[in-house]
């Protein structure tokens, strides 16, 4: 058996002082965890399939200097294994039973209720009426095609949030469909990920609408649309917007086309422009003719910039970087505003995207599919991410016409 670690999100952390690393599964497989010291932390990365257990141990101690015996390795691999955390049958088998249980299922039960906001539908409307309450007045509300909304949680979020959905909500509530973009924070291969399974509330069910998922599936391949479906089971962007969506609403249904957004990495650091990328452009239209003629409304859930020691940076994000941020920021807004997809692709591009922009793809398709299109700012802010104060998020709202 050569050991292969599934693709994870490793945690650095400090367990009764000591540095260790915990592993965790994005798609929860399973809810187990393992944690390793730091030390071993290069014993991940050479887990990746190419050496049996006797190989592995060897080439750890070459180039650590830190020698693991047999029954060490043994029960490490044991422990991974039980977590469902490596790429083995039992995992395989394990994710064809969670995707099975998710499409067919009545509906995709939400993620976070009862833990990022409350299930109750009362407790819930309460909590987001407070947040619209004290969302900036004496502004009118606008017939807007679309919107950039947050997907941070509730807690941190919840002012912009309101803010964008109380100036959005004439729309929202007219629109016969509403298509929400959201980023895939678990994205492997896949560029665009759909679904059949229809969005449930704590208010009721948002009624997925078939037909446009399978035009769109058409053009990607039956496939490439839906390898990765069942990162829609956990994932949060489309879920916290859906949410807002249906309060504002009333709790009165409308019919939903949630799409994950994958990474642009190929857009963004191999050269590629997807601007002239004939495959994404034919989506676009593709969705476009979809919503030709009917009251539309498109949501981007995406966040901006990620910065400081949580986020993998070296240097705490302190005034001057928070200053640099919000600068940045700006720029990125300005192009949303302005209706430049372009622009606003290329400033994370001539970045590096060191700042973590994890609202690109959703971003850049909803100004693709609404162009020509502009936008008014309706909230900005960086908010903390760790307890020390040396890391935040940035986000921001904007209203699209």
């Amino acid at each position: 058996m050569n050991p292969k670690l599934r693709p994870l999100q490793p945690e650095p952390t400090l367990v009764d002082g000591r540095p260790m690393i915990v592993l965790r599964d994005p798609l929860r497989l399973s809810d187990r965890t393992v944690a390793i010291p730091q030390a071993l932390g290069l014993l991940l990365a050479l887990c990746d399939g190419t050496r049996d257990v006797d190989g592995l141990r060897a080439a750890f101690q070459v180039r650590s200097g830190v020698y693991i015996s047999p029954d060490q390795m043994a029960a490490l691999l044991q422990d991974l294994d039980e977590a469902l955390l490596l790429d083995n049958d039992a995992a395989r088998l394990a994710y064809t039973r969670a995707l099975m249980e998710y499409r067919n299922a009545p509906y995709r039960t939400p993620a976070l209720a009862g833990s990022g906001y409350p299930a109750d539908p009362n407790q819930l409307a309460a909590m987001l009426d407070n947040w619209l309450a004290q969302a900036p007045t004496g502004k009118m509300p606008l017939l807007a095609r679309g919107l950039v909304s947050p997907h941070i949680d509730y807690a941190r979020g919840g002012a912009i949030y309101a803010e964008v959905w109380s100036r959005v909500a004439a729309t929202a509530r007219r629109a016969e469909v509403v298509v929400i973009l959201g980023t895939d924070h678990t994205a492997e291969q896949a560029l665009l990920t759909l679904t059949h399974q229809s969005y449930a509330t704590p208010f009721g069910v948002l009624p997925t609408e078939h037909e446009t998922v399978d035009a769109l599936a058409q053009v990607l391949g039956q496939e490439a649309a839906f390898a990765e479906e069942i990162h829609h089971r956990h994932e949060h962007s489309i879920e916290l917007a859906a949410v807002w969506l249906h309060h504002i609403r009333r709790g009165n249904p409308v019919a939903l086309v949630p799409i994950l957004c994958g990474a642009f990495h190929r857009f963004l650091f191999g050269g590629e422009d997807p601007a002239g990328d004939a495959g994404l452009t034919t989506i676009v239209e593709t969705l476009r003719q979809r919503l030709a003629g009917r009251r539309a409304l498109v949501v981007a859930a995406g966040d901006l910039a990620h910065s400081g020691p949580a986020f993998g940076d070296r240097i705490p994000a302190g005034p001057a970087v928070r200053a640099q941020g919000e600068a940045a920021d700006n720029g990125l807004i300005t192009a949303i505003t302005r209706g430049q997809p372009g622009a606003f692709l290329h400033q994370i591009k001539a970045e590096g995207d060191r700042r973590h922009i994890c609202g690109v793809a959703p971003i850049y398709l909803a100004l693709r599919l609404l162009e020509p299109v502009r936008g008014e700012p309706a909230g900005y802010a960086q908010l903390p991410a760790d307890g020390q104060g040396n890391s935040f998020v940035s986000v921001c709202g904007v209203a699209l016409l």
